[in-house]
């Protein structure tokens, strides 16, 4: 076991985790935030996004203790006050949820993305989402929502 602090959605955390516990365990299993899926646990499907120091991790592989003293993001810490955040509104308005359990990591990216660069082009976009799967959609209503989210700006 070790000891971690960690700040996730603005709330600072101590825990005890195992070493060779994920960030996506510790996040679902420690904290309860279930918005963080497992997909494939390769890295390969983007389903466990999440924004760590400002940049976009696959939290199924990176261990949990590698966490200590960063500052995470999950989908729960988006909305604030009631009001979802820009990219969630978009993504609701163009219709790009689907079934849902790619749309937190999709959302995740499209907001780190847009953080970075608030004008993509589409080929910025496309090669920025690349690992992020959606098993129900050609991804034509989640382009949109990523085209709409930068619309919107202030994300």
């Amino acid at each position: 076991m070790k000891q971690i602090t960690v700040t996730v959605n603005g709330t600072v955390y101590e825990l005890q985790v195992k070493s060779w516990a994920t960030l996506l365990d510790m996040i679902r299993d420690d904290l309860g935030l279930t918005g963080t899926k497992e997909g494939c646990g390769l890295g390969e499907c983007g389903a466990c996004t999440v924004i760590m120091d400002g940049k976009t991790v696959n939290a199924c592989l990176v261990l949990a203790p590698e966490a200590d003293g960063k500052e995470i993001i999950t989908i729960e810490g988006l909305s604030r006050g009631g009001q979802f955040h820009p990219v969630q509104e978009a993504f609701m308005e163009q219709g790009g949820i689907q079934c849902g359990f790619c749309t937190p990591g999709m959302i995740l990216s499209t907001k780190a993305l847009l953080d970075e660069n608030p004008n993509p082009t589409d080929e910025e976009i496309r090669r920025d989402m690349a690992g992020n799967f959606c098993r129900c959609t050609g991804y034509t209503k989640i382009f949109e929502s990523i085209k709409a989210a930068v619309r919107k700006g202030d994300t």
